[in-house]
């Protein structure tokens, strides 16, 4: 200890400030000063001990004062000559001894348990003891001013623009950067002491050799005169890491490849290293070259558990991604356990978390799902809580992929030759889903390649399995089925051909819009496309398949994007009344579509033949709203334009239905009156459990919704029997 500090509003000891204390066991005076900084006077005595060779704070306090700096520990952890009669003892007999000492002395005034940082060793479990050593460090203000202008004037991009403020609080405020580590692995300093010179020199070269020749020059000297040795320290990692972008391609060398690939374009990390090796590169890569390393950061999100828990072993949520592809048993994951160093305490519960999280073990995924579940996470800029049921659904996907294309292709057949001609014919007179589909996948190629140049790739992901999922599977795969199905005749020829070719179009640019994030089962299926060489024989791979932009030219999409639009909410308001009517799902019955105005017609008009196919109708016609509704039509509105209706005659017996739902609304009420009867007792919310309460309040609920939609029902088959019934 070289000073006591106290704050210098404290008045307990402002007439102190400025005079000597006697140092208990040494021959020394020592000050006492004042450091608002250092010192919380509302803590402990008020009066803090200062330590500048033996702590961080300290240190800075002592440079603040001017303060001495004694070391008083070897590299062995014993006290070394400076102190005193304890020299040569292991620091914690001395600490001990110390405490007796002072006890004896009569100095010892109290003991408090105060929490405090302490640094522990993650290899040997020991406390590490700071110490004063020397050092080689680099001055790194200019430079951290020079990357802060580099973002500031737009020359450098950071994404996410969030991320920004973190680099001008780090460059801004950037201090001397200490690169000495005392390591056994790691690029050795190339600094070279003088040995047999006073005063101490010391040579910095790359190599020894050169050192020496500029030590003679330095010291006018030969040779033989004196020696040089090595610095021990190496590099600090992220010192040697900042070289990366440009020591990889022969810096300082000027070669090819230095000219070829340096700058570069993209540098992708996580953003926990934005200064630790972000900033190093930029601020080596214009000290050293004169230029940026790179022009944009892309900043990744930080993978954690579902739950947002950083991974670790000790808490047993560490996901492995060569686990997820492959798929793993619970035994594996425990026995992987087992082989760990964990203490008793963290391997019982990494063990209880591994049986709660994967109880069944870790299903295979694949490279694919778990590529595009961790590009969907994107959108999560600083943390993404990885879920491994999102992985397997998007592996389902990959599975809905591959059997959406072993449809496509068998009906394409082997000898099916895309001829771009056919398909601009498709574009104008194909088929309404023909033309819609082309038009959804303009929309996605377009989103798409927006949101990559933007670098949101959680978006370009949506798009692509928008396109593919709901558009490409759910409608249009199931809409061309009727005439796929049907056998090739002079009449259905040309529209058959229209489809197919339209199919062809949407695998094919398909395939090249989820390429980046599902690489290898969309390389797979592309090759799979038939005869794909006759139309591009130099395309080899879909890795150099250029990306899918959208058709130019003036197609009508907008008018085929209304029509199916209305195509669409028509079969869902015909699925509504099939599920409502209890349909079974073979039957065909015939619908129809009631319009109100002349436009509304021709629309519905173009949109009934997908109607009749998406909905599983048997036929569906259309109607005016001013013609009369026929008899046993059950209607269900659209907008304010359509209706839709199914006809139900024949496909009911409304009589014996009748029966069946007035018995079961009979049922329903009884039960609805006694969970009624048994909320009502007395003092019910204070006598009956909060969870028993929840439950009745939860069936009482149910009960009153299905008993609205059975009346419902009620009322609609009695709207069909004669009124003689």
């Amino acid at each position: 200890d070289t000073a006591v500090a106290v704050h210098p509003e404290d008045a307990r000891y402002k007439h102190l400030v400025g005079k000597k204390l006697v140092h208990p066991f040494l021959d020394r005076m020592i000050p006492i000063i004042a450091d608002s900084e250092l010192v919380d006077m509302d803590f402990g005595t008020g009066c803090v001990k200062v330590t500048p060779a033996h702590d961080p704070n300290d240190f800075q306090c002592g440079r603040r004062h001017n303060l001495e700096e004694i070391n008083i520990f070897g590299e062995d952890g014993c006290v070394n000559s400076n102190g005193g009669k304890f020299s040569g003892l292991p620091r914690y007999i001395v600490r001990k001894k110390l405490e007796l000492e002072l006890e004896e002395l009569g100095q010892l005034k109290g003991k408090e348990d105060n929490a405090m940082r302490l640094g522990i060793c993650s290899r040997s479990g020991d406390v590490i003891e700071p110490l004063l050593k020397p050092q080689w460090w680099i001055h790194c203000k200019e430079m951290g001013q020079a990357a802060a202008n580099a973002v500031r004037t737009g020359e450098l991009e950071i994404v996410p623009e969030t991320f920004k403020d973190t680099w001008f609080q780090w460059m801004d405020n950037i201090r001397d950067w200490c690169i000495s580590r005392q390591l056994w692995w790691g690029h050795r300093i190339p600094a070279y002491r003088v040995v047999g010179v006073t005063p101490e020199t010391w040579i910095v070269a790359r190599d020894e050799a050169e050192a020496l020749k500029k030590a003679t020059e330095l010291l006018q000297k030969s040779e033989a005169e004196f020696s040089l040795e090595q610095d021990e320290d190496v590099l600090d990692t992220w010192f040697s890491s900042g070289l990366f972008p440009f020591s990889v391609f022969g810096w300082p060398e000027k070669t090819m490849d230095m000219d070829a690939f340096y700058p570069n374009t993209v540098l992708e990390t996580g953003h926990d290293i934005l200064f630790f090796w972000v900033a190093r590169m930029v601020m080596m890569g214009m000290t050293l070259t004169g230029t940026l390393p790179f022009k944009t950061v892309y900043l990744h999100a930080m993978v954690r558990d579902k739950h947002g828990q950083k991974m670790s072993k000790s808490l047993g949520n560490i996901i492995d991604p060569l686990e997820v592809i492959s798929g793993c048993s619970l035994e594996y994951l425990l026995e992987k356990l087992e082989s760990g160093n964990l203490e008793p305490a963290e391997f019982e519960r990494a063990t209880a978390a591994q049986k709660e999280e994967f109880p069944n073990g870790i299903p295979e995924c694949g490279t694919d799902a778990l590529r595009f579940g961790l590009i969907a996470y994107t959108q999560q800029a600083r943390n993404m809580n990885l879920d491994i049921a999102r992985v397997v659904g998007y592996r389902n996907f990959c599975n809905k992929l591959w059997n959406a294309t072993r449809f496509a292709l068998s009906n394409l057949g082997n000898d099916f030759k895309f001829e771009q001609r056919i398909f601009d014919e498709a574009l104008v007179a194909g088929a309404l889903h023909d033309r819609w589909i082309i038009s959804r996948l303009n929309t996605a190629a377009r989103m798409c390649n927006e949101s990559l140049q933007k670098y949101c790739f959680s978006d370009a992901v949506s798009y692509a399995y928008n396109f593919w999922l709901y558009e490409l599977c759910d409608v249009y795969l199931e809409a061309i089925k009727p005439v796929m199905n049907v056998p090739q005749t002079d009449i259905v020829s040309l529209e058959k051909q229209y489809s197919r070719h339209t199919l062809y179009f949407c695998l094919h640019s398909g395939f090249r819009l989820l390429h980046p994030f599902m690489p290898f089962v969309t390389e797979e299926l592309f090759q799979r496309l038939p005869n794909r060489k006759l139309h591009e024989p130099h395309q080899e791979s879909i890795m150099t398949a250029p990306y899918p932009v959208p058709i130019s030219g003036s197609y009508g999409f907008k008018a085929a994007e209304a029509d199916m639009e209305l195509a669409l909410q028509c079969v869902k308001a015909l699925r509504s009344l099939r599920a409502l009517y209890q349909l079974k799902p073979s039957a065909r019955p015939d619908g129809v579509i009631r319009c109100r105005g002349d436009t509304a017609r021709v629309t519905a008009e173009s949109a009934a033949h997908c109607v009749m196919t998406l909905s599983g109708m048997g036929k569906v016609s259309v109607i005016s709203s001013s013609d009369d509704i026929p008899a046993g039509l059950a209607v269900s509105l659209v907008d304010d334009n359509y209706d839709v209706g199914i006809y139900l005659t024949g496909l009911i017996d409304f009589s014996s239905e009748l029966q069946k739902l007035e018995a079961n609304a009979k049922e329903k009420r009884l039960q609805l009156k006694k969970t009624e009867e048994k909320m009502e007792v007395p003092d019910y919310e204070r006598k009956v459990p909060e969870a028993i309460r929840e439950r009745n309040q939860t069936l009482l609920e149910k009960l009153k919704s299905e008993l609205d939609g059975i009346e419902e029902l009620i009322a609609k088959f009695s709207s069909f029997l004669p009124s003689s019934q």
